[in-house]
């Protein structure tokens, strides 16, 4: 599974970074960024839910 996160859209909450550090970091100007591309097994139920849970819908899962 891939990740990524649309700089267009996000608008720097953090949730997806509260949810999964692990994939999710805030960068410097305040926006997430991922850290990673592709989401190891035991962490794609969680990458699912940050996209999911995501307030505008900047996360994107592959």
């Amino acid at each position: 599974m891939r990740v990524s996160v649309d700089d267009d859209v996000c608008a720097g909450h953090g949730v997806c970074t509260m949810l999964c550090p692990e994939i999710f970091v805030l960068d410097d100007a305040g926006f997430a960024r991922a850290v990673v591309e592709e989401v190891a097994p035991e962490l794609e139920a969680i990458a699912r839910e940050a996209s999911l849970r995501c307030p505008t819908q900047a996360i994107r899962v592959d």
